[in-house]
């Protein structure tokens, strides 16, 4: 055997804790100065281009329309431009947009779940972008964390391991002290957009639902987030929630209190195979749970989108044929491409819809963006076409009803 230097065991528990403590203080200080934590964190604003395309007008259009009066006008004092805010924006999109509005006595908002088993496939980013892109359509999002890392929350501007409670998650939920989620939200930085926030001590939820499952004879572990959506379904038009990268309890909770599932997928050989063994222990876990109660489970759409794709990479394109062989039409007809913009706007704590036309190349984050947009429209189609099915058997109740008051 070659002769060595011998080496010694010497990294303690102790020792793990200062590296630990260390790395916390210089991730705290790179949030700090890069995050722009929620008091400091802006919400971009609109040209007259930009609002023309959220509200498919013209420009001259829009400029008309500002001049009347009876929308935000735009101004910006000492400027010849108009601008306008994030607020005055969607205002503008849904007065213009009403008909693609959710009718609150009609249909409930949708949930929609993110999760994969990996991290790193842009399931946070994913999930983040389709809130934000949701919001300037003109609906009324609420996003949740579930994901103990709070990487969405990060994104949203809030630190998760420093300014957010206990009760400021769905811990409360998880340990029977709350049945609602709603004392847990919290404004964001972005109008239309309000939070669930996820922090390290949703770590305990793992301990917490199985202890109540034994203790607590009619206890459905998994219907937990899903009960305690009732309220928020109320109020907002689209709930999103990004899960942690595991099956769990959580992401088990997240699923099933979801109508639609998205899988960001990136054309990657060992994320196909995750993906595979996702699905596998997901449907023998729930099967399970469910033929031991006669409970059940239908979803109204399954997503794959293939993310971080990389057309000039061989690999990949052979990859990408095996997802779609695998899951056919529910792969998306949509590509989240790989791009330095995606990078740059993750670097900084932020997505795509963060960024500022003039902070990077415009034609590579048009190219980012108009992904992204598609992506948005597509999943608000899904979710509108929902809304329809929920207010096409409101309407049949509404004259069941009405027919037997008529007989009666």
């Amino acid at each position: 055997m070659q002769k060595n230097n011998p080496l010694h065991p010497l990294i303690d528990i102790a020792a793990l804790n200062t590296v630990s403590e260390h790395a916390t203080a210089v991730v705290h200080q790179v949030r700090t100065s890069m995050l722009a934590p929620q008091a400091r964190k802006s919400p971009p604003t609109f040209n007259s281009a930009q609002l023309a395309e959220l509200c498919g007008l013209e420009v001259s259009q829009v400029q008309y329309l500002a001049k009347k009066g009876e929308l935000p006008s735009g101004d910006k004092p000492g400027s010849s431009r108009r601008e306008w805010t994030l607020v005055e924006a969607r205002r503008w999109v849904r007065t213009l947009k009403a008909d693609n509005l959710r009718d609150p006595k009609l249909a409930a908002g949708v949930c929609i779940s993110v999760a994969n088993f990996k991290g790193g496939v842009s399931k946070t980013t994913t999930a983040a972008v389709l809130a934000q892109g949701l919001s300037l359509r003109g609906h009324n999002v609420l996003v949740i964390d579930t994901d103990p890392q709070g990487s969405l929350t990060t994104l949203f501007g809030v630190m998760p391991d420093t300014e957010v409670e206990e009760d400021q998650t769905i811990l409360s939920l998880c340990s029977g002290d709350a049945n609602s989620i709603m004392p847990a939200v919290r404004q964001t930085y972005w109008d239309g957009i309000d939070l669930v926030a996820g922090a390290p001590v949703l770590f305990n939820a793992e301990f917490l639902l199985p202890a109540r499952q034994k203790s607590e004879p009619d206890f459905a572990f998994w219907r937990v987030l899903d009960s305690g959506l009732d309220e928020a379904r109320e109020l907002y038009d689209v709930i999103i929630v990004d899960t942690p990268p595991s099956l769990s309890y959580i992401t088990i909770n997240a699923l099933i209190a979801a109508e639609g599932i998205v899988m960001p997928l990136p054309p990657n050989a060992l994320d196909f195979a995750s993906s595979a063994q996702f699905w596998n222990l997901f449907t023998e876990v729930c099967g399970g749970l469910f033929r031991s109660r006669g409970d059940d489970k239908k979803y109204y759409f399954v997503d794959v989108v293939l993310s971080r794709v990389d057309r000039s990479d061989a690999v990949s394109a052979a990859v990408r044929e095996w997802i779609i062989s695998a899951y056919g039409s529910k792969v998306l007809p949509i590509e989240i491409p790989k791009t330095s913009i995606a990078a740059t706007a993750s670097a900084e704590f932020g997505t795509v819809y963060d960024l500022d036309a003039s902070s990077a190349q415009a034609k590579t984050l048009k190219r980012a963006r108009d992904a992204y947009d598609q992506l948005v429209e597509y999943i608000e189609l899904q979710v509108m076409g929902v809304w329809a099915s929920n207010a096409e058997a409101m309407l049949k109740l509404q004259a069941k009803v009405a027919t037997e008051k008529v007989k009666s």
